[in-house]
């Protein structure tokens, strides 16, 4: 009796634990009967279920990232760009999600992921590279989000954000650029040193200008002040002559002498009655 009460007990809670389940609070699900859907988009907390017949497939509800490698696309230009980008997403219809999708995640991130593809592709296609690199790569994201949401939708995705984390010329690409802003820089330097030198030609010009009228002013000046110091000093001499011109006759001549007669070996071949010594001759006076 004791152990048909056991078998009875664990048939109980082996039927038990195929009725009950419990959906947490980040996942949804749909109830299958034989492989059909019968109940979907499960709210999170205890459910019971038909055992034996009916089956549960739980998904994570929470917004997943798709970061899928970096893609090759071609410009208008036919210019490869090199770019990395990412989605957010999450099941909103998880009864399409299953059917399509067969609840498999790595099969709607491929599915995913060449939907965006193709978005970023025609995108990438429309734009030249400036205007790529430049600033419409928000436009892009957004444009991109926009047709990719519609296509997500019939798979019970919904597309969250799509955005592009960086874009990067191809090698062949990059050089070419490289050399071209080289070049360019180049350029620029070489305009800017030629006008410098011009600057600078022009700075020097001005200057040797500057000197040669400050020199002839100060020149001038300097002449004008000479002439009214000779000015002033004849009259200052002729104030003095007219004062005692014997005296200023006599004080002449003794320069005079001094002048002549530097040093000893000093010789002066003149008449001894000329004036020069006129007050050698003359004790008178």
């Amino acid at each position: 009796m004791t152990s048909v009460l056991s078998i009875l007990v664990a048939a109980l809670l082996f039927v038990a634990s195929n009725a009950f389940y419990v959906v947490n609070q980040w996942e949804t699900g749909v109830v299958l009967r034989l492989g059909e859907i019968v109940k979907a988009d499960l709210e999170p907390g205890l459910h019971v279920k038909t055992p034996f017949i009916n089956n549960v497939r739980k998904f994570d509800a929470r917004l997943q990232t798709l970061d899928a490698a970096p893609e090759r696309y071609l410009t208008s230009e036919k210019k490869n760009l090199v770019v990395d980008s990412f989605v957010k997403w999450r099941i909103s219809d998880v009864e399409k999600f299953y059917t399509t999708m067969n609840g498999d995640n790595r099969q709607a991130g491929m599915k995913l992921g060449q939907i965006v593809k193709d978005g970023l592709r025609a995108e990438f296609g429309n734009r030249t590279v400036k205007e790529v690199i430049s600033a419409e790569r928000v436009e892009i994201a957004n444009k991109i989000k926009a047709t990719t949401a519609l296509a997500a939708a019939s798979f019970g995705i919904e597309i969250e954000d799509i955005r592009i984390k960086r874009i990067d010329l191809a090698q062949d690409i990059s050089e070419s650029v490289y050399r071209r802003m080289e070049a360019e820089r180049n350029r620029v330097a070489k305009d800017l040193r030629s006008k410098g030198a011009e600057a600078a030609e022009k700075i020097k010009a001005d200057a040797d200008r500057q000197r040669v009228v400050i020199l002839a002013d100060a020149y001038s000046e300097a002449e004008i002040l000479r002439g009214k110091g000779d000015a002033k000093a004849a009259e200052i001499y002729a104030k003095a002559y007219n004062a005692d011109a014997e005296f200023y006759s006599f004080y002449h001549s003794i320069n005079a002498y001094k002048a002549s007669f530097k040093e000893k070996a000093d010789i002066l071949l003149v008449d001894p009655d000329s004036d020069f010594f006129k007050y050698f001759n003359s004790s008178s006076k």
